[in-house]
Order: structure tokens, then C-alpha cells, then sequence
């Protein structure tokens, strides 16, 4: 069928071409031809007079250049758009600024075709697409067309990207076994660049795939000789390698796909916003290198069990294999990136006595063996950046999943890693994760009755909802049929005892998750994390810390943000801090085993006087009357102590407002311990708080404490403030 005679195609990857139809089109005089190459080459950019002026005359343009550009324009106006009326600038040669853009319609210019095609090769490492794009080429770009240097310089921009091509669809013909699909193309490639030794390697290489070896020795020979006697050097080292290989193999060598992934979890649950975004991330890739995702979250939160999982799903989309490696960063000596790299050039077929002695040539052999592929890599257990950066693939269109429990805050910057920081399971995943593990074990029978439910629900909240916790318990219910819901349920709701319930063992005793962070860490900051066990509720102050600490602010915020990025402790948006009840379990654990017991009263004195100084500040910025309960008079806070110090009253009502439920707690353990500060004084200082605020329980409740402690000591002030406080609370609950 007769092309449509309104149809034009533009040629500009060999010599220049003008068909409208199927028919040729004289594009005018040779000036006019180069003018048309230059800007089809620079397609839709735009291109100054002056540049178009440099690239057709060179230096010696005549006084005349620019009209004449300016003639040769309207020339080509009309030659691309017939009918086109006199001085009508039409949709394909456009004024830009100073200059000129040519704009091709879809369909109409080989180039645009033949970087699609190349884009869509490298993405998919698709083999069959590097061939039709590379089909598009006749011949060097733009023909004979380069009067003057800045013109040749464009179009040897335009032969690059073949050559690159060729080079990258020529890796992947011998990869895939089909190098008789790039022979034509590399052939062209070589006899139009007689001495680069990197297009006659590939060529070598592809020939001696193709079983055409004698041809490839030639082709050595060939080079070596034009090298010696045109321009008096030796042959390089790409092409003394494929010459090496043709001498030395019989056989093509054919790379395995690597599929090293660990197995997918069975009984994986949960995680549906995770997996989704993964997907999207996937799908969307990342510009000019690999798509990196780190994951990152405490110990047993689940990020390798997620990122397998998502491996396998997502392993069709890269057909050139899985790597997988953990790199220990949890353990002791974690593995050195030297070991790292040897072992995923092992995964990717290379022989011991191939691989490179030193550690820059084995980054670079890996990165050659992975570019142009399309591989998935997943990096388990990272330390850190620095020992992830060295094993990142090459290739665009690939995926590097990485899990820490560190976020890697370098690799994002530095690689553009996407960060997905992991938090335990919401209560319905958490639940749904712990009743399927359950159901797996084939000498449990599933109870549905009430006491069972409860009991369940019990151990969520006693392990956080943790991943690990609840599977191991699960297992630990499994082999046991006769231990109950219950029973574990109640060894857990002890606090001090609550990691007792784990089966002691490298596997199954979340302690051993948690002590490698903990040995990670600088010794002030590990003994913070000891004495993170005492606050008395989640939501912690950096000054409360740093009380507790018995250390100057800037230090406890130093070793705080040590913590939270080891992932021992979380930091809110309001700068609070937490611990999940697991780890805070093993915090106490080591508290009791590495502090004595004058170091453990001095730090809960500590923490109890900041919120005892701090409330009377907070009470006196509030400017309520005294009226009936006048504010404990005390000595100033001891030396070290700073205790917080609002300047306003919604200052201090904010400030009692965050503090409140601590408050509270703060009464009736100082009541119950006998040390640290008289519950009273602290009752006294936050019932102005809790009347104006309509807390009337609430004061009850603490006035009862401290009256209760100030009767067992004795102290006949303490009593006679808190009776007052008392009448004053009931007279407000009774009003």
C-alpha cells in the first residue's frame, strides 16, 4: 500500500533525507541541507543565530550570514509544509529568542524513534529493541554534511549514542546467547571508526560468541595493525582482554541468572501501605542509575520479612536475576564490603581465579557485569551507608532493596536511596499475624471463647505487637499444646520479668536483637538507654533525660539522638521521647545488672525533683491566686538540676498539660519508694493546674496519695497541707 503522499519522514542518522509520501525531497542547496541536519540533529532546541551562523561558515561567515540564514529558513518553512503562505513561520521551524527549533511530529524523525527505542531497551534489557533502534542507522550522522567543526561536533554527538548502543546491545547478545542479532550493526560501527578499540573489542567478542572465530582473530589483527602503523601504539586493554578470551575459550561463555533470594514466609500478613508504596516506587523506577529503597526500624520490626516478601513478587519485572546478601551489620564484625562484592560476583557467575585482586577493580567488574541489566539486589542487614555504596549495580531500570535499622541517611543523600521507615504492625495486622501462626501449629486447636480473646489481646500489648516477639511466642505455643493464652499472658504482665517469657537461644530471645544496638553505642549514651527504663510514662522531655542523666542538656540531647538512631528509642514530632515496651524491658534488665544501687536512687531523685522544681516554676507562671494552698517553700534545686522554667501563663499551661499523666505518676512512686521528694510538696505544686482545668478526680486522687505517704513519714506539715488540699478538692467535686 502507497505511503499517504502528505506523510513526511525526516532522516537524519545517516546521510540527510527528505520523504514525503515515500518520495525524495530535494532539500535544497548543500547550505540549506546543513542548516536543515543541524536542526533536526538539536532536535526541538533551540539553536542562537549565531551558532546556526558558526556551524554553516565556520570563522569565516561573510557580512551576509544572517540574511542568508534567515532566506534558507523560509526556504525550509515551505519545503516541510507546502502551501504554507509567504512569511508564515508554520509549526516546524519555530522563532526561538534569537534563533531557531525545529519541532518533528510524531512518527516523522528516526531520531526521536531511535532514542525511544534505546530507552525502552535499557529499561526492559530488551534485546530485540537495541536491534530495531539500531536498524534506524545508515551511516555516519548527517552524511557528509559537517562543513565546519561545530556542526561535526553535533553530529559526533549523534554517533555516540550509537556506539553506545551497539556497545551495550552487543553485552547483551552474548548474555542472551543471540550475538548473530548485532553482528550487522557492530560491523558498521567499527569500519566508520577505524580506531576505537572499545567498538573492535565488542566487535571481537560478539564474533568469537558467534562461533566466527578465526574472523574475530582477524579483526584483532586488523586494529592492531592500523594502531601500529598510523598512529605508532599498542593495542589497549579492552582489546587485548578479547583477544585473550578468543584465544583461551573454546566455547562462549554464558552467565547464569542469580535467583539468591531467601524464602518467602508463608504465613506473611500485613503490611498493605508498605508493599503498595514499594509497588509504586517500583513501577515509577529512578532516573539515570538503580531505583534504591532503604528500609530502616528497630530490631524485629519485620524489614526483612518485607522485603523478601516484596522480592518475590516483584522478581518477573527483572529478568536478569536476584542477588541477595546479608551483610551482618547487626552481628559483631560485620562484612567487610571487600567480602561483600567477591561474593556478588560469585552470585553473578565469576570464578575465583577471575575475579580482580584489588577491591576498586572488583567494584568495577561487578558494575560492568550488572550494567545494562535489569536485576533486583537485596541488601539485608546494612551497618551503614558506606558499606552499601559500593554495591550498587550500574544499571538503570534496576532495584536495590536495603534494610538497617539505622536510616541511611547518606545513601539517600548521595544515591537518592528512598527511605520507608518500618513501625510495628497496626493492632489488627498485629492480631491477624499472631491467630495465623496460631492456626499453623497442627497440635493447637484454636479457642474462640472470651477469656481467649482477651488473653490474646493482653500479649499484643505486652510485646508492642512486635513481628519477632509474636512469632516467637507463637512458636513457643505451638510445641507446647497444653501452655495456654493465658499463661503467657502472665508472664509478660510483670514488667521486670516480661523478656523472661522467651525461650532463651540465639533465635528465640528478643534480647538477642536488641544487644547489638545496644554494644553499638557510646558509653554515655548507653547508659542513658539503661536509665530510660525508669521515666514513668511514654512521652519523655530532653530535660527530663538529661535530670535523670545528672548531665547538662546539649550532652543528653547528643546521646538521645544516638539512640533514636540506632532505633532504641522514638522521637515525636513534639521532641518527646519513647521506648517500645520490649526494649525498655531489656533497658531495665541492664539497669538492675550495671548500675548500683546508689546510682539507681540518685538517677529516680533526680528525675523526681525536675518534676517537682519544675512544676512549682510551671505553678507560679501560671499567676493564680494562692489563696488557701500557698506553694512549698524549698531550697534551690540542687547542683546541675535545671528544671524547666515557663514564661507565660500558656507556657505553663501547656507545659502542665503534656506533663499531666507523668505528673500524676510521679506522686504515687514517690510515695511508694520513700526517697527522692515528699509526695505532698509535688501534690501542693499541681492542684492550681488541675482545679482551673476542671481535674477534680484527679486531684482528689493525688491529694489522697501524698496524704496517705505523708502520715506513714510522719510528717505532720505534709499531712495538715494535704487535709486542706483534700476539703478544698471535695468542696469542688461536691460544688
Amino acid at each position: 500500500m502507497p505511503d499517504d503522499p502528505d506523510v513526511l519522514r525526516l532522516r537524519i542518522l545517516g546521510p540527510l533525507r527528505v520523504l514525503r509520501g515515500g518520495d525524495e525531497v530535494d532539500a535544497g542547496p548543500r547550505q540549506q541541507r546543513c542548516l536543515l541536519a543541524v536542526l533536526l540533529a538539536l532536535h526541538d532546541r533551540p539553536v542562537s543565530l549565531t551558532e546556526l551562523i558558526g556551524m554553516l561558515w565556520g570563522d569565516d561567515a561573510p557580512a551576509t550570514a544572517a540574511n542568508v540564514v534567515h532566506k534558507y529558513i523560509g526556504a525550509l518553512r515551505r519545503l516541510l509544509e507546502p502551501g504554507l503562505p509567504a512569511r508564515a513561520t508554520g509549526s516546524r521551524v519555530l522563532r526561538d529568542g534569537n534563533g531557531y527549533r525545529l519541532s518533528a511530529g510524531p512518527g516523522e524523525l528516526d531520531l526521536i524513534e531511535f532514542r525511544a527505542l534505546v530507552a525502552e531497551a535499557r529499561r526492559e534489557s530488551d534485546l530485540d529493541r537495541y536491534v530495531e533502534a539500531l536498524a534506524l542507522w545508515h551511516g555516519p550522522a548527517g552524511g557528509d554534511l559537517g562543513d565546519s567543526a561545530a556542526a561535526t561536533a553535533v553530529f559526533a554527538g549523534l554517533h555516540g549514542e550509537f556506539l553506545d548502543a551497539v556497545s551495550a546491545a552487543a553485552f547483551l547478545a552474548i548474555e542472551r546467547g543471540k550475538p548473530d542479532a548485532v553482528l550487522s550493526p557492530l560491523r558498521q560501527a567499527a569500519s566508520t571508526n577505524e580506531f576505537n578499540e572499545a567498538v573492535h573489542a565488542s566487535l571481537i567478542a560478539v564474533l568469537a560468541a558467534a562461533g566466527h572465530r578465526a574472523e574475530a582473530l582477524g579483526t584483532y589483527q586488523s586494529i592492531r595493525a592500523r594502531l601500529h602503523d598510523d598512529l605508532g601504539l599498542d593495542p589497549g586493554p579492552d582489546l587485548r582482554r578479547a583477544q585473550l578470551e578468543v584465544l583461551t575459550e573454546t566455547e562462549p561463555r554464558v552467565i547464569g541468572q542469580p535467583a539468591q533470594l531467601p524464602p518467602d514466609l508463608a504465613l506473611f500478613t500485613g503490611r498493605d501501605s508498605e508493599l503498595g508504596l514499594l509497588r509504586r516506587l517500583t513501577s515509577e523506577g529512578a532516573a539515570g542509575g538503580p531505583l534504591v529503597v532503604a528500609l530502616d526500624g528497630m530490631a524485629g520490626v519485620g524489614k526483612s520479612t518485607l522485603a523478601v516478601h516484596f522480592a518475590h513478587g516483584a522478581a518477573g519485572r527483572f529478568p536478569d536475576g536476584q542477588l541477595y546478601l546479608d551483610l551482618r551489620g547487626h552481628q559483631e564484625e560485620s562484612l567487610p564490603p571487600a567480602d561483600a562484592v567477591v561474593a556478588l560476583l560469585h552470585g553473578l557467575g565469576v570464578a575465583a581465579a577471575d575475579i580482580p585482586a584489588s577491591f576498586e577493580a572488583q567494584v568495577g567488574a561487578y558494575r560492568s557485569l550488572t550494567a545494562g541489566k535489569r536485576i533486583l539486589v537485596l541488601l539485608d542487614n546494612a551497618r551503614d551507608a558506606e558499606q552499601v555504596r559500593p554495591l550498587l549495580p550500574a544499571a538503570a531500570g534496576s532495584l536495590v532493596l536495603v534494610t538497617s535499622r539505622r536510616p541511611l541517611i547518606t545513601l539517600a543523600a548521595l544515591h537518592g536511596a528512598r527511605q520507608l521507615h518500618l513501625d510495628p504492625p497496626d493492632p489488627a495486622a498485629a492480631r491477624e499475624l499472631l491467630r495465623r501462626r496460631l492456626a499453623a501449629a497442627p497440635n493447637r486447636i484454636a479457642a474462640k471463647d472470651d477469656a481467649e480473646s482477651a488473653a490474646l489481646e493482653e500479649i499484643l500489648d505486652s510485646c508492642g505487637r512486635l513481628p519477632l516477639a509474636l512469632s516467637i511466642l507463637a512458636a513457643r505455643l505451638g510445641a507446647r499444646p497444653g501452655l495456654t493464652l493465658a499463661t503467657v499472658a502472665a508472664e509478660l504482665r510483670n514488667s521486670e520479668s516480661r523478656l523472661d517469657a522467651f525461650p532463651r537461644g540465639e533465635n528465640g530471645d528478643p534480647r538477642n536483637a536488641f544487644i547489638w544496638s545496644y554494644r553499638q553505642l557510646s558509653p554515655g549514651a548507653a547508659r542513658m538507654f539503661r536509665l530510660f527504663s525508669v521515666p514513668l510514662a511514654d512521652g519523655v522531655s530532653a530535660g527530663a533525660c538529661a535530670a535523670l542523666a545528672g548531665e547538662p542538656l546539649a550532652a543528653a540531647r547528643d546521646e538521645l539522638a544516638e539512640l533514636t538512631e540506632a532505633a532504641l528509642l522514638i522521637e515525636d514530632d513534639q521532641g518527646r521521647f519513647t521506648a517500645h515496651v520490649l526494649i525498655r524491658a531489656y533497658a531495665a534488665e541492664l539497669f538492675r545488672a550495671v548500675e548500683t544501687e546508689a546510682e539507681r536512687r540518685d538517677a529516680v531523685g533526680r528525675m523526681l525533683q525536675y518534676y517537682l522544681y519544675s512544676s512549682l516554676a510551671a505553678r507560679a507562671a501560671l499567676g493564680l491566686p494562692d489563696r488557701d494552698e500557698p506553694a512549698p517553700v524549698l531550697p534551690p534545686p540542687p547542683p546541675g538540676l535545671v528544671p524547666e522554667s515557663p514564661g507565660s501563663p500558656d507556657e505553663a499551661r501547656q507545659w502542665f498539660s503534656t506533663e499531666h499523666p507523668i505528673l500524676r505518676e510521679a506522686i504515687r512512686w514517690s510515695a511508694d519508694l520513700g526517697y527522692g521528694i515528699e509526695p505532698w510538696q509535688l501534690a501542693a505544686a499541681v492542684q492550681p493546674y488541675l482545679r482551673m482545668r476542671g481535674y477534680f478526680h484527679d486531684a482528689e486522687d493525688v491529694v489522697r496519695t501524698a496524704l496517705a505517704a505523708a502520715r506513714d513519714r510522719g510528717d505532720r506539715d505534709g499531712e495538715a497541707r494535704m487535709l486542706r488540699a483534700r476539703a478544698g478538692a471535695r468542696s469542688a467535686l461536691d460544688g
